[in-house]
């Protein structure tokens, strides 16, 4: 039975998700027509408004939502630590939250643009995405609020694979093909928090709990791989699958998994030495902290390289926050997390408010970035001083 105080958290929270499911339509692209049904199309000019005409209004509506969510957030994980939710309110409270969340806009990011097209340019063009780009297809409506036209296919081939079907689903259409997009992120990320309850359950079941709220509840991992349909999360769906294979000895499938999710997009190819590694010592078997903390060094060096390649985009972070789940216990884990997912989700900020990312942006971001790595190892460093000075009292 769900107490009184957590039915109230709990409808604050879901309020909160809707009201964050409405706020991404204030940032449909002016260029793109979501419906001209003249109810919808007066909405969506509405929202339009909000998002592009007033935006000092939009980048407060959006750190508002911002700290409810992450509010929100830490109250789940303090009850959840007094075992005063159960599973049930969990899988509950995540599966609302995504399926609200799998029909919003993308709001913060314009890859999902780029993954329909990609799917495309083979569906209705006949061709080769890693051939042709989308600026080879000027007369295509969908180039008006598209961004990245210029770049050939940078994927995986399996992400083809599970996304041409789709297009022809979706019969080619922006809006179907669009919420097809949106739901398959949903069931990958509802895909992933199944695979983490069931490798809890296998290594520490009584942080289970605690695990699949740090997961399936996280704003930046709800963000990215729901709201803005970032692919890493169906990438990492099946490096989960693949490490419950792996922790199970099914090490043949365990790697046909990873080559899968390799298969959609490169980053987790990182993860091979981990696997080879296990599979090796088998007999001599790895402490978990070892398999888990190496994955999660493995997978940050992809967000440096990233990050150097280009600049720092939030959703790079969805990839190791993902397996810092099964570090979340530790405190030098989970501080940073929590801290680096904050400011993460600050980056669009200065967008919201300005309209662009031109100077003073750049600086700003750094500054941001730069707190908050100075920030993670100030509080690291005192919660570890904090615990000295209790076991000495």
């Amino acid at each position: 039975m769900i107490m009184k105080h957590l039915k109230f958290l709990l409808l604050g929270y879901i309020t909160t998700i809707v009201l964050l499911f409405l706020y991404s339509f204030t940032q449909i692209d002016l260029g793109l027509v979501i419906s001209r049904y003249p109810f919808f199309y007066e909405l969506e000019k509405a929202f339009q408004q909000i998002g592009y005409f007033n935006r000092p209004l939009s980048a407060v509506i959006y750190i508002v939502l911002l700290m409810a969510m992450f509010l929100f957030y830490f109250a789940f994980l303090f009850y959840s630590r007094k075992k005063e939710v159960d599973k049930k309110f969990v899988w509950k409270t995540v599966i609302i939250s995504t399926a609200i969340l799998a029909f919003s806009y993308n709001a913060f990011s314009y890859d999902l643009f780029n993954y329909m097209f990609d799917a495309k340019i083979v569906t209705h063009y006949q061709q080769n995405p890693y051939v042709q780009k989308a600026l080879d297809y000027p007369q295509d409506p969908m180039l008006g609020f598209m961004h990245w036209t210029h770049r050939v296919y940078p994927y995986g081939p399996l992400w083809l694979v599970m996304t041409v079907p789709l297009s022809f689903i979706g019969l080619q259409l922006f809006l179907p093909t669009f919420f097809l997009f949106k739901l398959l992120m949903g069931a990958a990320f509802l895909g992933s928090l199944y695979f983490v309850g069931k490798i809890f359950q296998k290594i520490a079941p009584e942080r289970e709990l605690f695990g699949l709220i740090f997961f399936g509840l996280n704003p930046l991992l709800l963000n990215e791989s729901v709201v803005s349909a970032q692919l890493d999360i169906v990438m990492m769906f099946f490096a989960f699958w693949a490490y419950f294979l792996l922790l199970n000895k099914k090490y043949v499938f365990a790697f046909i998994l990873l080559l899968i999710s390799i298969g959609i997009k490169f980053a987790s190819g990182f993860l091979l030495p981990v696997f080879l590694l296990v599979t090796i010592m088998h007999k001599k078997k790895l402490s978990l902290p070892v398999i888990f903390g190496s994955s999660l060094v493995l997978l940050a060096i992809t967000v440096v390289v990233a990050s150097l390649r280009t600049n720092f985009q939030p959703w790079y972070l969805v990839v190791p926050l993902t397996l810092a789940v099964f570090l979340a216990h530790r405190y030098f884990v989970f501080i940073p997390t929590m801290i680096l997912s904050f400011a993460a989700l600050l980056t669009y900020v200065p967008y919201l408010y300005l309209g662009n990312w031109d100077k003073p942006v750049p600086q700003i971001l750094m500054n941001l970035y730069i707190s908050a790595g100075i920030l993670s190892v100030v509080a690291v460093g005192g919660y570890y001083t904090y615990k000295i000075r209790v076991k000495t009292s």
